[in-house]
């Protein structure tokens, strides 16, 4: 199939673009510009477009079979228009009715664990609205995969939740900081993975209008997220300093909306929430080969180091 694909320089896009190709597919890659260069080339073609601006998509998905739409974000930036209202909702929606125009059949879409509607952050009510906005599109085949925290060596310019923490957290303090006890859990899945799965939906018959909690088979305290990434840098694993949540979410919600922080209001209010869910229906039904979340499988962090 040809596959209209958005967020294809992203992290999570270079590994899909790959495993497309990998599959026979070829893609057709969204991109506000079109000089940055992919993950691969051959069986690739690029067009110049925003998930946020209607205009700039007309036409550009004809003649593709189906839509991989990946494009997300984790920060806000409103004074740039750079809202998760804009790019989740606004972006699907936008992406979704010019697929329909198209005439295109297969649609597959990321959302993420703990979308909802009552979220306890604005990134999970905007997923959760897109979610909403597929459904109801009248595709002959969708899927909705909610990856949990993805994990991977990233490209040279890509960052994940893992290296993310190893350079803005745990490399520079000798003492980390943790806000309440950290025992709250998470439940990382590696890109392989998701990559694997996000393909397979373009044709899996089982997963048809079906919504997957996509994460890893343990669940895994935040404590010792903290450790293994630090095992997995060549580091011994740090002390650590609890921050009762009472004192800090005041700091948080100031000055972290002003990006004074390294972390935003609505990653420390999913983050103490924990970010599991039931993986079984996953595992049974993708062919994925589940990955650990070790320090062995994260020694691609000790170029952070």
């Amino acid at each position: 199939m040809h596959v209209f694909l958005t967020g294809a320089s992203g992290f999570v896009g270079a590994y899909i673009l790959r495993e497309l190709l990998k599959q026979g597919h070829t893609a057709r890659c969204l991109l506000r510009d079109p000089s940055v260069e992919l993950a691969a080339t051959d069986g690739v073609e690029k067009v110049k477009g925003d998930v946020t601006n209607p205009k700039s998509l007309t036409g550009l998905l004809r003649g593709c079979d189906a839509v991989i739409h990946l494009v997300g974000i984790i920060d806000e930036k409103p004074s740039k228009g750079i809202t998760f209202e804009a790019i989740h909702y606004e972006g699907t929606k936008n992406i979704v009715n010019e697929a329909v125009d198209s005439g295109i059949g297969r649609y597959v879409q990321m959302s993420a664990n703990g979308a909802r509607a009552d979220g306890v952050s604005a990134y999970q009510v905007t997923k959760w609205k897109a979610e909403q906005y597929v459904e109801r599109a009248g595709f002959d085949h969708w899927c909705i995969l909610r990856p949990s925290l993805v994990f991977g060596k990233p490209g040279p310019n890509d960052e994940e939740f893992a290296s993310r923490l190893a350079t803005t957290l745990i490399k520079p303090f000798p003492i980390l900081p943790v806000f309440g006890d950290g025992t709250y859990a998470m439940q990382p899945i590696s890109v392989e993975e998701v990559a694997a799965a996000f393909v397979q939906a373009l044709t899996l018959e089982k997963a048809n209008g079906q919504s997957y909690g996509v994460a890893g088979k343990e669940k895994v305290a935040y404590l010792s997220i903290l450790d293994r990434i630090t095992e997995g840098m060549g580091l011994k694993p740090k002390p650590k300093l609890p921050q009762p949540i009472w004192l800090v979410r005041p700091a948080v919600h100031t000055l972290g909306k002003w990006g004074l922080l390294p972390i935003s209001p609505d990653q420390f209010e999913m983050l103490i929430e924990g970010n599991t869910c039931d993986e079984t229906a996953f595992y049974r039904d993708f062919g994925v080969t589940f990955k650990a979340f070790t320090p062995e499988n994260l020694a691609y962090l000790r170029e952070e180091g």
